[in-house]
């Protein structure tokens, strides 16, 4: 509270030198001065905190910056290169209040990670949370997207030295707010307002010891996993062939991946305009303390919402009760195979393989992969049908032609004296002929002069 206020409140208190003996409608006056000091003192307290981060890491082509841009409220986001910077305007209904939340979006190019010295600091790291995006229209490139960037992060984070005290102090909350995460009652359809302390539900939350594969790679920060671009659901279904085992397959290693780092994880279309709100419901409630009433959503696979500290295992083996041609221990590239590409070459068709080479065709996935079935997809094919070589001009044939009618010159008693190299086009042979007769003899030279001797 600012000293002011605090003079201005022992000022008007009852026993102080402006609130002594206040008879009457002066004495109700001061009553209500108080009320009003004291509830924008209160308000003082509980304002929404500046210098939040989010930060967004993903691939070229992702959807990172149209994502972010569409949560900001603008129609179209510009593409930049390196390390972009916008913000959003983050609003509290219930106290009238309002700040900025930083958007940093690092470039796709993997040596961009230079940059993020500028947009995570030491000072700045417990106060930011993580958005790793997936392009769903590219499943194959998944998992190996999320291990990269995780990489990425986690070597950002070394490089800032922080103390291990203070590095222990965050990863126990993110522990803590994982543990004691509680359902909310989806039949509760509350306003976005910021979340006071609710009685009992620190009593009703359990602390459980973490399960298996829980949180094995702590960060200390919290960790939002997006996969953009569902609305392709249908597109690689028609194209890929892929149903809805494949699907299940997909999340069950996106999930274990989000179980690692403690992360949530939301299905989301800026096309469809799926989930866009819920994911901004989804950050204030993890950075500001606002009231999240969305339980997780595991039904639809195009709309899929899994808070932090919901899913296990043991949630996660439910899917695999679908697979009839896969095992949950299959490697993921082996099942989501990249798609082999047919290239030409030298007027032949070689299928490319999964490593991105040109071979024979052959071998493949487990039985069922997309990547193995209807062979190559028509947009990626560049020619259907083997190319016909255009054969070059043979100089071997104009020095013939050139003979035989040298050959004819000379049976007619002209000269045969060749004025071009004959592999020019056209050839000109200089010579008068027999002067008898206008036209050509037996399809011989004219008389006339030089002539051109067309090409082939």
């Amino acid at each position: 509270t600012s000293p002011v206020l605090e003079r201005t409140k022992k000022l008007l208190r009852p026993d102080g030198p402006g609130g002594a003996e206040l008879p009457g409608e002066e004495g109700e006056g001061q009553n209500v001065w108080s009320s009003i000091l004291s509830e924008v003192s209160t308000r003082s307290r509980s304002k929404l905190p500046s210098g939040k981060t989010i930060l967004v890491l993903g691939d070229n082509g992702s959807g990172k910056t149209t994502l972010m841009a569409k949560l900001q409220g603008a129609e179209h986001g510009q593409k930049g290169r390196g390390l972009e910077y916008l913000y959003l305007n983050v609003h509290d209904e219930d106290r009238d209040d309002h700040t900025r939340c930083n958007v940093w979006i690092l470039d796709g190019d993997i040596y961009s990670k230079g940059l993020l010295k500028f947009a995570v600091s030491a000072e700045s790291l417990q106060h930011t949370i993580v958005i790793f995006v997936v392009d769903m229209s590219r499943p194959w490139t998944a998992m190996e997207s999320l291990e990269k960037w995780a990489g990425v992060l986690r070597e950002h984070i070394d490089k800032l030295k922080i103390p291990p005290e203070e590095t222990r102090g965050m990863q126990q909350k993110i522990i803590k707010e994982f543990q004691e995460y509680v359902e909310p009652e989806e039949a509760y359809q509350g306003s976005s307002q910021r979340r006071g302390p609710s009685s009992g539900q620190e009593n009703a939350s359990v602390s459980l010891s973490l399960g298996e594969n829980v949180l094995t790679h702590n960060l200390g920060i919290p960790v939002l996993v997006v996969c953009t671009k569902c609305d392709t659901v249908s597109v690689l279904e028609k194209k890929r062939g892929y149903r809805e085992e494949h699907f299940d397959f997909i999340q069950s290693h996106i999930r274990r991946f989000c179980l690692q780092y403690g992360a949530a994880l939301i299905y989301t279309s800026v096309k469809g305009e799926k989930n866009l709100d819920l994911l901004y419901k989804y950050l204030v409630h993890k950075m500001y303390g606002f009231q999240l009433t969305t339980p997780a959503l595991v039904v639809e696979k195009d709309a899929v919402f899994i808070p932090a500290g919901w899913d296990n295992e043991k949630k996660i083996a439910i899917l695999h009760e679908n697979f009839t041609r896969v095992k949950p221990g299959y490697a993921y590239e082996d099942f989501i195979a990249k798609p082999r590409v047919r290239k030409v070459r030298r007027g032949k068709l070689f299928p490319e393989s999964r490593a991105g080479g040109v071979g024979p065709a052959g071998g493949g996935g487990p039985a069922g992969s997309p990547g193995t079935q209807g062979g190559a997809d028509p947009a990626n094919v560049a020619s259907a049908s083997p190319v016909t070589s255009v054969k070059k001009p043979d100089p071997n044939t104009k020095i013939q032609a050139v003979h035989r009618l040298a050959s004819r010159r000379h049976q007619l008693g002209g000269p045969t004296r060749i004025t071009s190299s004959p592999w020019s086009s056209p050839v000109i042979i200089s010579g008068t002929g027999p002067r008898s007769g206008t036209g050509t003899q037996g399809g011989g030279v004219s008389n006339r002069g030089p002539y051109s001797v067309p090409k082939g």
